[in-house]
């Protein structure tokens, strides 16, 4: 049988034909290789240049020294200083609580440190820095630094920490910082202020540092640093520095403030003093108060629920959040609207017999004084604190005449100072009530309103400023407790100019009316004769007494039976010198009785330091005692004998 022969040219065929696929594949794919290549190389080139350049260079924020905060003399309210703190890592660290356990072997770790720790942790994201223990020592530091290796996530820090040397003193006003959270980084992010945040742990919280937290803050640097493999920085390649913040220079004198906070004692309330023609806030007191540092570091548990569950509340900022029934200091402002209006012109007067009653009623309105004052005009009643006098004309404007002119004085609305958090306080209307109650408004409700009391609620700071735009003829200045800002990168001082925010058109006639009663209540006769006795210049004043609970129609009120903190509230308002005055204030203290004998002699030191000099050691000892004044019909004996501590309101 013949053996069949191979078809080369066939093989040889197939054999092309496999070659050529395979070639073409292999072409195909170092086609697509030489594609991918030049797409990596060209049109990516950027992109991964830049994630290299991110490997290799880490962008690190310089954080700004935040501003100083100064008295009027150059007195450090706030100030900054470094400190070595031990931090750590979170999400770094395997097993943390042995961590921190053998921490604490090397550097003093204690309860505290470990609350403190814990309520960070809970406020801050797992891989941020927190510190566990802050302000080590040198030797502290090294001891740690020297076995830094055996401890993975946890590092020394310095870092800049904020400080109060003056503690307690002017704490409201002063305010403090705290650190970061997430309403703070909303808000930040609201005002496109986040990324000059980075690197920042703390932010203003109260007072002045939240008013002007960008002021202080200034502006953060950034350094490009290239970094090994390990992480490790090797050389900082360029930097942009820091901007520090401003220095602000506040109109308060530090030593006043002190008097003034010192004069309180460990009674409860507010004290605000204005220069009328400028606006500046010459001292700002709100008593209780605390010691701002506490919160710096973040406040430990125990310290913050002290403060929080007090029943004398220190953390609440009075001056701007308190809100009182003002009692008489409102009379000053209801005469000027009644003489304004026409519907008491003098020589006018009354018969006060001790109390004011409705047409339609036998409800008795009572004067604080039983049997009346008499024969009482316009001055007098200032002078005397006449309920009846201001009953009755109260009622004769009406409330929506009475709330309309008092609230150009700034009652019912914010007064603008630098300081958040500020209420408005409370002007009533038949509106506002139906609103509020879904009631009608009564001839009684203004009748009170009069007096001050009622619905009518106002802020000491509204007081305050009320009583500077009296001394002031009517002219209203904005207030402010920020004099100066020294910016940073100039260096330049800048003065804040007095801005006049509002004039009320009053007769020159009428404002003589009623600052001659209120010089006469601080003369004898007047129910703050002691507060004026030895003055070596002249005040005008109001006292004040504000009711926290009502008392029966024919009840008398006997404060031996009543609950401190149910006690009436004394205020006292007053400016100085009475003919051009420099100095207006409010001081109110909660449950203290009556004006002229809780408050009144506060409002006095602070007005002898502001005015002459002296401080209240220097002061006179012993004042002289004032007879009464002898009014027609009374009974000179009776009014001989009776003390001149019942003659108030």
């Amino acid at each position: 049988m013949r053996p069949e022969l191979k078809n080369f040219q066939h093989e040889q065929h197939y054999f092309r034909l496999r070659l050529s696929f395979t070639g073409f594949v292999v072409l195909g794919l170092f086609s697509v290789l030489a594609f991918r290549f030049s797409y990596l190389q060209i049109k990516q080139y950027v992109h991964y240049q830049t994630l290299a350049e991110n490997n290799r260079i880490s962008l690190v924020p310089v954080v700004a020294n935040r501003g100083l905060i100064l008295d009027k003399n150059g007195v450090v309210l706030a100030h900054n200083f470094f400190v070595y703190t031990l931090e750590i890592t979170p999400a770094k660290v395997d097993d943390l609580e042995a961590t921190i356990a053998k921490v604490s072997k090397l550097v003093e770790i204690s309860k505290l440190d470990r609350k403190r720790f814990n309520k960070l942790r809970g406020e801050s994201r797992n891989f941020e820095s927190i510190p566990i223990r802050t302000h080590l020592n040198e030797i502290e530091a090294a001891s740690f630094a020297v076995n830094h290796y055996r401890f993975p996530g946890v590092e020394i820090r310095s870092r800049l920490f904020r400080h109060y040397p003056l503690g307690k003193l002017g704490a409201h006003m002063v305010g403090y910082i705290g650190r970061i959270n997430d309403n703070d980084l909303l808000n930040l992010e609201k005002a496109g202020d986040l990324s000059n945040y980075k690197g920042s742990d703390h932010v203003g919280k109260s007072g002045v540092e939240q008013f002007y937290e960008r002021q202080l803050h200034g502006t953060t640097g950034f350094q490009q640093v290239e970094v090994d493999a390990d992480g490790s920085a090797v050389r900082v390649i360029s930097s942009t520095p820091p901007v520090p913040g401003s220095n602000l220079t506040l109109s308060i004198d530090s030593k006043l403030q002190e008097i003034a906070e010192t004069a309180f004692g460990d009674r409860r309330g507010a004290l605000v003093a204005i220069n009328p023609k400028t606006g500046e806030v010459l001292s700002y007191v709100s008593q209780p108060t605390f010691d701002p540092n506490l919160f710096v570091d973040g406040i430990d548990v125990d310290n913050w629920k002290s403060l929080n569950d007090s029943l004398d509340k220190p953390l609440v900022n009075r001056p701007v959040r308190g809100i009182y029934p003002p009692g008489s200091t409102f009379k000053p402002f209801v005469a000027m609207a009644g003489l304004e209006n026409g519907r008491r012109t003098p020589p006018f007067s009354i018969h006060d017999p001790g109390y004011f009653t409705l047409g339609n009623s036998s409800h008795h309105y009572r004067d604080w004084k039983p049997g009346g004052h008499g024969s009482v005009d316009m001055q007098r009643a200032i002078t005397v604190s006449c309920d009846t006098f201001f009953y009755g004309l109260a009622l004769d404007l009406g409330v929506e005449k009475l709330t309309g002119f008092v609230r150009n004085f700034g009652f019912g609305e914010k007064s603008g100072v630098d300081i958040q958090g500020e209420n408005g306080g409370l002007l009533p209307t038949p509106e506002w009530k139906m609103r509020r109650y879904k009631q009608p408004w009564y001839q009684g409700e203004t009748v009170i309103i009069g007096i001050g009391q009622g619905y009518t609620l106002v802020t000491p700071f509204q007081l305050a400023q009320a009583t500077a735009t009296l001394a002031n003829n009517g002219v209203a200045m904005k207030p402010h407790l920020v004099m100066r800002i020294q910016e940073a990168i100039t260096g330049e001082s800048r003065r804040i100019a007095p801005i006049v925010k509002n004039k009320i058109a009053l007769k020159p006639e009428n404002i003589a009316i009623v600052r001659q009663g209120m010089i006469d209540v601080t003369l004898p006769g007047g129910t703050a004769a002691s507060v004026g006795a030895n003055a070596a210049y002249s005040i005008a004043a109001k006292t004040g007494t504000a009711q926290v609970i009502g008392i029966k129609q024919n009840a008398k009120y006997d404060i031996s039976s009543i609950n401190e903190r149910h006690r009436d509230h004394a205020l006292f308002i007053a400016y100085a010198p009475a003919d051009n005055p420099s100095i207006a204030l409010a001081v109110i203290v909660e449950n203290g009785g009556h004006g002229g004998s809780a408050a009144g002699p506060i409002a006095r030191k602070v007005m002898d330091y502001y005015l002459l000099g002296q401080s209240p050691a220097t002061e006179p000892t012993k004042e002289t005692k004032s007879p009464p004044v002898v009014h027609a019909g009374q009974n000179i004996k009776t009014l001989q004998a009776a003390p001149e501590e019942e003659l108030h309101d």
